[in-house]
């Protein structure tokens, strides 16, 4: 990645006197030419770069800079660690690896007496999904189009032939953003919905969009308001209650009970989310959705010959 390669040139010129643009092209597998643009880079990030001429030419950082390693404290150091080992969980990265190890080049001693908190992030996927990882991971950084089977909410399937641009976790599960060339859009996959992925040799050039765009599209398109509910909670779910709602939506009553406003984007995604709970929850309105609700279980119990 650009960043990972602008961070070890700029420590190889502070540990170096002076490093030609052939050496650095080598080390890093990349062109001349990309080289010249990483140190046009660097120069206007404010790390000033003298280039020198002839048979023993190369570049250095000019006399007298230096860059402060207490800019950020240990804490700092180890806050950075702990991301990016969590991040090592998720794709077994190479270039991670060569990433902490320039970072603890960098880090500094810490006070003397002084404790810090380290934090440990696991950002391991499913099973399933790990694969898929190590393979977008790859194709996003090589600008291949991936191709994969989908399955939307109501279980159909399409084929997608889709732009890799990222890979994020949210809320405990992994997802893609990328240019979809079947919808000519902009979209966001979850990956333990992708079937048969494989990548292909077509490569892209990728376009103008950042996570920003896929966030504020996919805000713009759901209503989470859509359905307000009104639920009644038995004692045995207070548990799973408080995780997912938090202790500022939950009302607590003198018989145990616990009480959610809850909003759903839609009446199917609120009927799923209250049949995963069981008999330990009662809908107390509206009255559109326990209608809803009670037809469903009247199918269910359909479905296991139970009279009504």
């Amino acid at each position: 990645m650009k960043l990972d390669r602008l961070l070890a040139i700029t420590m190889s010129l502070l540990n170096q006197t002076r490093v030609s643009a052939t050496e650095l092209a080598e080390r890093f597998e990349v062109s001349l030419r990309t080289i010249y643009r990483d140190m046009e880079s660097i120069n206007q990030a404010g790390i000033p770069i003298i280039s020198f001429p002839g048979s023993d030419g190369g570049y250095e950082i000019m006399s007298g800079y230096r860059i402060d390693k207490q800019v950020l404290s240990f804490d700092d150091f180890l806050a950075i660690c702990s991301a990016l080992r969590g991040a090592k969980s998720a794709t077994d990265s190479s270039d991670i690896n060569e990433l902490l190890e320039r970072i603890g080049a960098l880090m500094p001693a810490p006070a003397s007496g002084a404790s810090s908190v380290q934090v440990d992030l696991d950002f391991k996927p499913a099973p399933n999904d790990k694969g898929k990882i190590e393979l977008l991971h790859k194709a996003i950084k090589e600008l291949k189009v991936v191709r994969f089977h989908y399955l939307d909410n109501k279980g159909q399937e399409t084929e997608r032939m889709v732009e890799p641009m990222g890979l994020f976790l949210k809320g405990y599960v992994w997802y893609l953003y990328g240019y979809c060339l079947t919808r000519s859009d902009i979209r966001v996959f979850r990956l333990s919905r992708m079937l048969h992925l494989s990548s292909l040799p077509d490569t892209f050039i990728r376009r103008n969009y950042t996570m920003k765009d896929v966030e504020q599209q996919f805000m713009e398109k759901a209503d989470f308001q859509k359905v307000r509910a009104v639920l009644r909670f038995q004692p045995e779910m207070k548990t799973r209650v408080r995780d997912e709602f938090g202790y500022d939506e939950v009302s607590d009553h003198s018989d145990g009970t616990l009480s959610v406003i809850a909003h759903y984007s839609s009446t199917e995604r609120a009927v799923r989310s209250i049949l995963s709970y069981s008999s330990y929850v009662m809908v107390i309105e509206p009255a559109e959705l326990i209608e809803e609700l009670a037809g469903h279980i009247r199918k269910m119990a359909r479905i296991y010959n139970i009279n009504e």
